[in-house]
């Protein structure tokens, strides 16, 4: 079960078996006496490598699952002497993860030194179960009710550029004036050309326009750290350069909606004490992080 787990999730049997540290022969031998028990093909070999017929997809859910569980068990038996062990596979945001996460992973890792994590990085949502993810972060609204979902925090949202461009293009002291600069605007959700804002009992929205869209907050970084306009950010997304001052925040006293930071798991699966420790890490991370910038 687990050395299907691991063709699935690896792609191919040479790299399930470096995973599990044998050799290539023995994980295909351990496939085919799988298959033969269960009557039915579980793998199909394409130009892309190893992928699941609909039974091994369906097969490798429920087995995960399953060996997520007797890790559980091994866990809670050990209680306090036990210790994090195996492989977490970890999907976020580029960016999110490159400031805040990535550099505080030594950290982690030395804490739990018989820990391995596999971090996907994708600005889109990725299929937590197709992917074989235990825990993912993800920005902002959710749209799916199904996963379950804690809710590790929230960024204020700023309008920001570089003291450059300001100094080019006049500092905005209303969101009207919004209209009259260059915006980099962001495509991903929670981003568009409509920007909302509020002060106190008022609230106003303006539509922007500019001659950069992008779709990952990589590119929205690159450009307003270019000079090529203003933009709506987090405080997440830009925090060193807040903090040196290599980019300044203009209409402070208007606020726009935050952006929450959720952890979310897999659909009908239980949280391991690995994603939970993890997104205890990300917690303190991110604690770090708002001190900070504040």
């Amino acid at each position: 079960m687990e050395t299907f787990v691991s063709v699935v999730e690896s792609g191919s049997f040479s790299a399930a078996a470096r995973l599990l540290d044998v050799g290539q022969p023995a994980v295909s031998k351990a496939i085919a006496q799988l298959e033969d028990r269960l009557g039915v093909r579980l793998l199909l070999r394409s130009t892309r490598g190893l992928t699941p017929t609909e039974a091994g997809q369906a097969y490798y859910e429920h087995a995960r699952r399953a060996i997520l569980q007797a890790d559980e068990a091994d866990f809670a038996a050990k209680g306090a002497a036990s210790r994090l062990a195996g492989r977490l596979r970890v999907s976020a945001a580029v960016t999110f993860a490159r400031l805040h996460i990535v550099p505080r992973l030594p950290v982690f890792l030395e804490a739990n030194p018989e820990l391995s994590i596999d971090i996907i990085l994708d600005d889109e949502n990725v299929d937590l179960l197709e992917r074989g993810v235990d825990v993912a972060l993800r920005m902002g609204a959710l749209n799916d009710s199904t996963m379950t979902a804690r809710k590790l925090g929230t960024s204020p949202r700023k309008v920001v550029g570089t003291p450059a461009y300001f100094e080019k293009a006049g500092t905005p002291l209303t969101p009207a004036d919004l209209s009259m600069h260059q915006a980099v605007i962001y495509e991903q959700g929670g981003g568009g050309s409509a920007w909302s804002f509020a002060r106190g009992a008022a609230e106003t929205s303006v539509v922007v326009s500019g001659r950069v869209r992008v779709t990952a907050a990589e590119g929205v970084r690159a450009a307003v750290l270019a000079g090529m306009g203003l933009a709506v950010v987090s405080e997440w997304m830009l925090a060193p350069e807040l903090a040196s001052g290599e980019v300044v925040s203009v209409l402070d006293d208007w606020g726009l909606p935050g952006v929450d930071l959720w952890a979310l798991f897999p659909t009908g699966r239980m949280a391991s004490a690995k994603a939970r420790a993890f997104v205890a890490f990300v917690e303190e991370t991110l604690a770090g992080v708002d001190s900070h910038v504040g």
